[in-house]
């Protein structure tokens, strides 16, 4: 595993560790790598009125601009289960604003990683700031 692969597992786990998920029991964790290397991370944090929830790739995002980030170089999303816990449609679109379409998605397990697709493979065709004349990911501080 590369250093900034290493790196993202790491702050995910740590995250996933920190989930507020008392309802579906199912933590997730998300580390992304911004545009300076920065790394920011976020955990799904549930509430009792559904779907009032924020996913893990959402806090991750968050945090990044709320530290000034603007661009996503990378993203790695850890869950549980046998299945692949690959990011909502919701956080695909979310992914989309702030990564341009061969940003790598990586997807893991605690055991480690488990796939990597882009963001054009899991949101095809998609429509983001370009379709509205903006800079992806702009400073405009809206």
């Amino acid at each position: 595993m590369s250093p900034d692969l290493s790196r993202l597992f790491a702050a995910a786990r740590a995250a996933q560790g920190r989930a507020y998920a008392p309802y579906s029991r199912f933590p997730v964790g998300a580390a992304l790598l911004d545009e300076s290397g920065a790394l920011h991370a976020g955990c799904n944090v549930e509430n009792a009125a559904y779907p009032v929830g924020t996913c893990a790739e959402a806090g991750a995002i968050a945090a990044m601009v709320a530290s000034g980030g603007r661009r996503i170089a990378a993203l790695l999303v850890l869950g549980p289960g046998p299945v692949l816990v690959t990011p909502c449609g919701a956080c695909r679109q979310r992914l989309r604003e702030f990564a341009g379409p061969a940003v790598r998605v990586h997807v893991a397990d605690p055991a480690g990683l488990r796939a990597a697709f882009t963001v054009g493979a899991l949101l095809p065709d998609s429509f983001g700031p370009d379709n509205l004349g903006a800079a992806p990911g702009g400073t405009d501080g809206g």
